[in-house]
């Protein structure tokens, strides 16, 4: 069946009360908010019918939906702690037949890595009902993550689930251990990002900002709508940065 008869939906799952790290996805970077850079890469997805954003109805996500609003992009609230749910509740706002979901922490996706992802899903829905290039078989660096599969089998999930960790996590039951097979899930990689699966650039602490922030308002003074390979040479060139980020996550897992 072609694209055009399916009704593709990113979600971007934000909140501001992070633990690790309060009003992350709102910090600036080249004078705009993280989560407004994310955004508007993910506008540059030609295959995406919309994009929503998956936030709370607690009032500290007030900001977040009146960004939204500001960039004219849908906004659904929901649980805090019922993440799976409040997706569920987007991909039924926006009348969704395929979610790709990211999370609000991948600022610097790439539009092209997504693309792929939603090619390789559309090439092999048939048979398998779950993509990503993620946790755990990642083939790119944490924070470029993308994960593909239809709105119906995420329906199916939230109605079969008791598994907390399910409810957090979202698509956890479509590849956990558990579910011995049950969605097929498929693991794939880009060209681009071989060779950078081991680095860091999602937005978990303070030294994650750092690094993102320095990175993009160096990277987007040429183009700011730089790629996955631009990112990893950055990073490589640029090693002192991301050991901070490596050094914080050592620290925080023996502590």
């Amino acid at each position: 069946m072609d694209k055009s008869s399916f009704r593709i939906v990113a979600t971007i799952e934000a909140r501001m009360t992070s633990s690790r790290l309060p009003g992350k996805v709102l910090m600036p970077a080249g004078g705009k908010p993280l989560l407004q850079i994310l955004i508007e890469r993910l506008k540059r997805v030609k295959e995406l019918d919309k994009i929503i954003i998956a936030t709370t109805t607690n009032i500290d996500d007030d900001p977040i939906a009146l960004l939204g609003k500001e960039l004219s992009v849908e906004i659904f609230r929901g649980s805090e702690e019922d993440v799976l749910g409040r997706v569920c509740g987007a991909l039924r706002a926006t009348d969704a037949d395929i979610c790709v979901e990211i999370t609000g922490d991948c600022p610097l996706i790439d539009p092209q890595i997504v693309s792929e992802a939603i090619t390789e899903y559309m090439r092999t829905k048939e048979t398998n009902f779950y993509i990503s290039n993620s946790d755990p078989h990642r083939s790119v660096p944490a924070g470029l993550d993308v994960q593909v599969f239809s709105a119906e089998s995420l329906y199916r999930l939230e109605s079969e689930t008791i598994d907390p960790l399910d409810r957090e996590h979202v698509s956890y039951g479509f590849y956990c251990p558990e579910t011995d097979d049950r969605w097929k899930p498929r693991f794939i990689t880009h060209s681009s990002c071989i060779g950078g699966e081991e680095l860091i650039i999602t937005l978990d602490y303070r030294e994650d900002y750092e690094l993102i922030k320095r990175l993009y308002e160096e990277l987007s003074q040429k183009n700011p709508f730089f790629s996955a390979q631009d990112i990893i040479d950055w990073i490589k060139a640029h090693p002192e940065q991301h050991e901070k980020c490596k050094q914080v996550r050592a620290l925080k897992n023996t502590t």
